[in-house]
């Protein structure tokens, strides 16, 4: 299987299965002496690994990584950086039941029909479990980034949406969103929010999500049009995580509802220091970061292995039915927080490597 590799000067390839015996990236392209510990990378992993509430899978993984190459004496060595996970809480045979069928909305009937074969136990290579290695390079990006950038650079994510309950978005605070189970921005939402899943979870069936993701401290004059603009790469990036079906940048598809006079994000200058009056653009003009806040948001379908019955075929081409027990997420979307930072994260440097090689 080809393009298992994100990224044109920082670049990561993922590799593993959800139920095999470990997962992992190789990152290459990391600049040299930047500091970088095992204990770097598992504070955003601890972030996205399951069963740490009701509201995600009780799958139980500690998600403990480990650097196999590419840093000594606590320093990155500018060579591949090798990293590992080790499946801990697999348990195939809940597959075993469905492994002649194809889950709906799920890839199990696409990856058939391209290779003939299919790894049936939680989808395999096409299952969210993936997305570990995406944030172990993403912690990896995000030390680069702040050694390079200063204190001033961060990037923060959050659910914003939870099914069909919205929240308020404007008091964005960090402390809030890493101190519920939902990643959640809006204090007064987060007992409504479980009530809701709880009762989604009780049913059998799932919820989507939106995720924002900001970036700050970003430099103005990333991107490089015309054929790898920041914010296509970016939406690039968001679009290659499981489930996500739909990417914004700023206002997104919002703007097409909005007059000239309010998506255009009025510039002006006070006491030499250089002002925008909005950031309808989410900080990126033309494919070109413009110094502002980057805003980006994406849409997570609801989590396609659900407990009610559904109607689906099997190998043989035969109506059936089906009905996924195991250990699933009512909504997927919760733990894609920290993948989106992670992704967001790579694409800044890989495109703050690339301005700094043509215009420094």
């Amino acid at each position: 299987m080809s393009f298992n590799t994100f990224g044109k000067l920082f670049r990561f390839t993922t590799w593993g299965e959800s139920h095999g015996p470990a997962i992992g990236c190789i990152i290459d392209g990391c600049p040299p002496l930047i500091d970088l510990s095992d204990k770097d990378i598992q504070t955003d992993l601890d972030k996205r690994k399951p069963g740490q509430s009701k509201f995600t899978t009780q799958r139980k993984e500690s998600d403990k990584v480990q650097i196999l190459s590419g840093v000594f004496e606590g320093k990155t060595t500018g060579t591949p950086i090798s990293l590992i996970i080790y499946n801990q809480d697999m348990r195939p045979k809940d597959y075993a039941s469905i492994k002649n069928k194809f889950r709906p909305g799920h890839a199990d009937f696409t990856y058939f029909k391209k290779y003939g074969i299919r790894d049936y136990r939680g989808g395999g290579r096409s299952s969210a479990r993936e997305t570990a290695s995406r944030v172990a390079a993403g912690a990896v990006a995000k030390k680069v980034l702040e050694k390079k950038l200063g204190k001033r650079f961060s990037v923060s994510g959050a659910v914003t949406q939870l099914g069909i309950l919205g929240c308020d978005t404007s008091n964005w605070n960090k402390k809030i969103i890493s101190n519920n189970p939902f990643f959640c921005p809006d204090k007064s939402m987060i007992k409504i929010w479980e009530k809701y899943l709880l009762d989604i979870r009780k049913s059998g069936s799932s919820c989507g999500a939106i995720i924002e993701v900001r970036a700050n401290g970003v430099p103005a004059g990333l991107g490089a049009p015309i054929y790898s603009k920041l914010d296509m790469d970016i939406a690039s990036a968001m679009m290659s995580i499981n489930a996500v079906k739909g990417v914004n940048i700023g206002s997104g598809m919002s703007s097409a509802q909005l007059s000239g006079e309010e998506n255009s994000d009025e510039i002006s200058v006070k006491k030499k220091k250089l002002k925008f009056n909005s950031n309808n653009a989410g900080g990126i003009l033309g494919g070109i970061s413009s110094g502002q806040e980057i805003i980006v948001s994406f849409a997570v379908k609801p989590t396609s292995s659900i407990l009610k019955s559904k109607k689906t075929i099997d190998k043989f081409g035969r109506n059936t039915s089906i009905s996924t027990k195991g250990r699933h997420d009512p909504c997927v979307g919760i733990r894609a927080v920290p993948v989106g930072e992670a992704m967001l994260a790579c694409v800044l440097l890989d495109h703050y490597l690339m301005n700094k090689a043509q215009c420094m």
